[in-house]
Parts: C-alpha cells; sequence; structure tokens
C-alpha cells in the first residue's frame, strides 16, 4: 500500500472481478464533531457501481459498536468492458422528456414478461419502445437508479421508499431496479438510442440516506462526515429536507459527483442528467451562481456536451433559484404548472398564460429570445398531484401514507369538478375529460422543452394521494389496462404536431401574431380584461409554423401546424 498526498493505493496482482467487499474506519467517535468512525461499520464504497443486494433499515446502523456486515451490502469489484462512445446527445430544447419511475412503469404492463417487470431492461421491450414512439417522446428521465436505503419510519408502517431519492451511494445500480448492473443500464441506454430515444438520468447529490444525527453509519459518514456533510459547529444542516446536507463546496464530495457523472456517460452513454434540489450543488453555504461545480462541469470534456436539467429549489436559506443556473442548463419552471393550473381553474387571467405559453420571459428574459429557451414546462410531476387526480381531487388524500394526512403539499391548485374522487356521475367526467385535455394542449403548446409524466398521457391516478413515493403497489403503479385511450390518442396527436415543428419549440418565433377569439388583435385593455376567454397566436415564417387557439368557455386548446 502506498500513500501520495490524501490517496492510497493498494495493488493486488489477481483479477478481482466479482469480488465482494466493504470497508472500516477506525477514529473518534464524536458525532457533535462530525466524527462517526466506528471500526464495527462495514462500509460501502462510495464509488462502488455495483452491490450484491438492496439496502435495509436496521437500528444496528445507527448502534455505536454493533457490527453491521451482515446487513450492509457489500460492493462487487466490476468486470473490466470498454467505454461506450460517447455521442451527441439524442435531445434538444424543446422536445419531449418523459418521466419515468422505473419500477411502477412496469409493473403491471400486461406485455411485458413478470421476469423483467420493475427493472432497467423493461424500458427496452419492444412494447414499451412502441409505446414511446407513439408519443414521440425524445428522450426519458429516469428516476432514480441507484441504490437508496427507506427512511427510518417507513418499515414500521409496513411501508418502502418507491422513488429512490434517499441514496447511500451515488453511482451503484439498485440491485433491485437493475439486477444485471451497468451491462443492463449500458444495455437499455443502447436499445433506446436506437430508436431515437435519448436517457436522463435523475441523480441526487444533495443529501444521503444516512439521515440526520439518528441516521445509520454506512458509507461517508463513516469514512469523514466532517469532510462530506455539511455540519458547522457539529449541527447537521438540513437544506435537503432529508436530514443531512452534502457539501459541494468541498472539492471532495464534487469529484464523487462528477466522477459519478462520467461514469454513466463512459459506461453507459446516457444523454444527461437532472438534479433533485439543485441548488445545493451550489451552496457554500449560500446559493453562488458562479459555483465552483458549473465550471467543472463545463470544462469536462465528458460533461460539457450533456443535458443538464436543474430542479432549482431547496429548502434551505435563499433555496429558490429559478432561472438563475449557467444559461445552458434547462430548468423545471414550477411558475408554468401553477400558473396554468390557475388559469383553468379560472383565478388567472389570459396574460400570465400567455407569458407562460410564450416561454415564461419574464422570468428566463436574460436569456429569451436570443437563444433557446431554458424552461421545463410541466403540468405534473412524480412529486405532487397526477395530472387526471388534479381535476378530480380539491384536496389531498395521503392516508395510506401512515402521517394522518399531514404530508405532501398543501396547495396544489387542483379542482374536481363537483365530486372528489372516482364519480360515475356523467356530466363531471365530462368536464374532467375536457378540462385534461385544455391542460395537456396547453403544455405541448407551450415554448421550451416540455415534460410528461408516464400515465398522465392516458389519465393514471393516485387515488389522490399527491406524495406517493412510499407507495409500491397499485396506488404508485401504472395501470396499463384501465388507461384512457382516447386520451392517449389526443396526447399523441399533439406530439405529433410538436415533433414536426420541434425548432419552434425551442425558442419563440421572432414574428407572431395575437388575435382575440374573434379574429381581432388583441389589445392591452384585452390583455388586462380578467373577463377573456382566450385567444388566439399564430407564429409564421417561410417553411411554416404554429397556431394555438385557448378557449377557456369551451375548455378547449387546439394547436396546429401551419
Amino acid at each position: 500500500m502506498a500513500r501520495d498526498g490524501e490517496v492510497w493505493t493498494l495493488e493486488l496482482p489477481e483479477d478481482l472481478s466479482g469480488a465482494r467487499y466493504g470497508y472500516r474506519a477506525a477514529g473518534k467517535w464524536a458525532p457533535e464533531q462530525g466524527c462517526w468512525f466506528d471500526p464495527a461499520k462495514l462500509l460501502v464504497d462510495p464509488y462502488a457501481v455495483e452491490l450484491d443486494r438492496r439496502f435495509r433499515q436496521d437500528p444496528r446502523l445507527a448502534a455505536f459498536g454493533k457490527d453491521t456486515a451482515a446487513i450492509v451490502p457489500k460492493a462487487r469489484v466490476p468486470a473490466s468492458q470498454p467505454s461506450v462512445p460517447v455521442e451527441a446527445p439524442r435531445f434538444a430544447a424543446g422536445g419531449l422528456v418523459y418521466e419515468i419511475n422505473v419500477r411502477a412503469f412496469t409493473m403491471r404492463h400486461p406485455d411485458v414478461p413478470r421476469r423483467l417487470r420493475g427493472t432497467v431492461a423493461a424500458l427496452a421491450h419492444p412494447a414499451v419502445v412502441a409505446h414511446l414512439k407513439k408519443l414521440h417522446v425524445t428522450a426519458v428521465e429516469l428516476m432514480p437508479v441507484v441504490a437508496w436505503i427507506d427512511e427510518r419510519h417507513l418499515p414500521p408502517l409496513g411501508l418502502v421508499n418507491a422513488w429512490g431519492y434517499n441514496p447511500v451511494a451515488m453511482m451503484a445500480l439498485d440491485p433491485g431496479l437493475c439486477p444485471g448492473g451497468v451491462a443492463e443500464l449500458r444495455k437499455t441506454v443502447a436499445a433506446l438510442h436506437a430508436e431515437g430515444i435519448g436517457v436522463l438520468l435523475d441523480l441526487v447529490f444533495n443529501h444521503t440516506g444516512e439521515s440526520d444525527v439518528e441516521g445509520g453509519v454506512i458509507s461517508l459518514r463513516g469514512l469523514d462526515d466532517a469532510v462530506y456533510g455539511r455540519a458547522p459547529d457539529g449541527a447537521l444542516i438540513n437544506d435537503s429536507g432529508c436530514g443531512n446536507t452534502l457539501d459541494c463546496g468541498n472539492p471532495a464530495v464534487r469529484r464523487i459527483a462528477l466522477d459519478a457523472m462520467r461514469h454513466f456517460v463512459s459506461q453507459c452513454g446516457v444523454d444527461g442528467f437532472r438534479f433533485d434540489l439543485a441548488p445545493i450543488l451550489a451552496r457554500g453555504p449560500g446559493f453562488d451562481p458562479a459555483a465552483p461545480i458549473f465550471a467543472e462541469i463545463e470544462d469536462d470534456p465528458l460533461l460539457s456536451s450533456r443535458v443538464l436539467i436543474a430542479e432549482p429549489w431547496d429548502i434551505g436559506p435563499g433555496g429558490y433559484q429559478l432561472a438563475n443556473f449557467p444559461a445552458h442548463w434547462l430548468e423545471w419552471n414550477d411558475r408554468f404548472r401553477d400558473d396554468v393550473r390557475r388559469f383553468w381553474r379560472e383565478e388567472e387571467g389570459v396574460g400570465k398564460l400567455a407569458t407562460r405559453l410564450a416561454g415564461s420571459s419574464d422570468i428566463f428574459g436574460p436569456h429569451w429570445p436570443h437563444a433557446d429557451c431554458r424552461s421545463v414546462n410541466f403540468l405534473a410531476a412524480h412529486d405532487g398531484f397526477t395530472l387526471a387526480d388534479t381535476v378530480s381531487y380539491a384536496h389531498r388524500h395521503n392516508e395510506a401514507n401512515g402521517e394522518e394526512n399531514r404530508d405532501g403539499h398543501g396547495e396544489n391548485y387542483s379542482w374536481n369538478n363537483g365530486a372528489e374522487g372516482p364519480t360515475d356521475d356523467p356530466h363531471v367526467l365530462a368536464r374532467r375529460a375536457h378540462d385534461l385535455r385544455a391542460l395537456l394542449g396547453t403544455l405541448f403548446a407551450s415554448t421550451g422543452t416540455i415534460m410528461l409524466t408516464a400515465g398522465d398521457e392516458f389519465g393514471r391516478t393516485q387515488q389522490g394521494n399527491n406524495n406517493a413515493y412510499c407507495q409500491d403497489n397499485e396506488i404508485g403503479w401504472i395501470d396499463w389496462e384501465s388507461r384512457d385511450l382516447a386520451l392517449e390518442d389526443h396526447v399523441a396527436r399533439l406530439s405529433l404536431v410538436r415533433a414536426k415543428r420541434r425548432a419552434w419549440f425551442a425558442r419563440f418565433p421572432d414574428t407572431v401574431a395575437w388575435h382575440r377569439l374573434d379574429g381581432e388583435p388583441k389589445s392591452v385593455a384585452d390583455w388586462e380584461n380578467p373577463h377573456s376567454e382566450g385567444f388566439v397566436y399564430e407564429a409564421r415564417e417561410q417553411d411554416g409554423g404554429i397556431r394555438v387557439e385557448v378557449r377557456r368557455h369551451d375548455r378547449e386548446v387546439r394547436l396546429a401546424a401551419i
């Protein structure tokens, strides 16, 4: 074993491919000082790319002196394989991102073999690919596929973390989602690429599943939490809402994050990344739009060309940073979601809707219209109501989560059209059908990149649960056999129009005509009139254009290529 500065190197002569291993670290046990050294704890290599099993909660993980070798996954030495060719991303601004919970997406898919259901490999099945192509999906965005651990309060409730936003190691694929390891993800990415579909990974670099001071010692915490975690004066900072926060101001933390990204590009060929609670990447401790990590990504030959999407908020001080990320990053635009919902709930005027439809220049103004619009427009995501539940429930119904319906967003700008939840009333059902088409029409007519969460195209429901992170069951799984095929076909038609004119939606056209519904030009008074029912806009150039008609009273949006 040799040491070079902070790096220790141990060379072994034999081929260790497939060998399982873990670390132990001895030192001071003083959690109040950020020192959690306990030689009884088996620690997962932060650079592991494959594990022999999934994580599971156990009180011994947090108990000093309790050996955890029997309960902690072992890292597995991967077999050496050549890097994949790095190609240009199969995605560009203006496209359609399709957000997928890998397990929930195929658990009930009748055409996917049972042995594949709930895995990354299932995404390459011909039936799944056919659905993606029907919708003209530009890229799938996979919710976390790296290994995670359940929050401590879930096992006593008989629940598990079904979303994956509680990772322990940043690049170790979850053995449940990806039992074939790196080779399985690599093969699936290649299969989707062959169909012209990009792959984005949702990464969590803001905290680890080691949680708060009562959490386990499993990996980074046991190696040196004083370096990796943000804990001035020994008190863990909780800008993530998950009990701890990684210190991305420390070069060692950024190195792991960038190495994880490089791994997924070079070994799996992914097209880009979405970053959960992205302001934490740039905290030091306050958010810095010139934080080192941005320049490090930009200067990296593997990463600089990737698609980068920020969830531009966390729960720390100054945590809402929409439009403050680098100019070439895309950003989730929750203002689009809320203002569009409020328009169709008849609480917002046509002026605000037009602004959102036209790329949210009031938010992204410094970069608009001279560059591609950076807004990722969405109406529903994994977090919150599904789109169908948005027009079917006025209130959240999270009782199954075991927290007395206190968890999840309290304000959803949702409405139920006269009945809360399931109903046989034909009038209510008709209203909901119109509302879904109006909402989806608004989304597909909007300037910027758009995101659709899997199943919203055919009316999936979570039974009013707007925080289904712990529902690995029929609440969270997509019901393929009960899907609304008429709605799905409607979405496919909208997406075809958008696909034919993708470049038009990447940036708002220079030549646009806005009209009232009677055909007269829109005046300032028309835009400011709270009773205005809609508008028409047309954008034309020599090679054609688009036409959008919004009619609030009729609950209708018409999108056409011209």
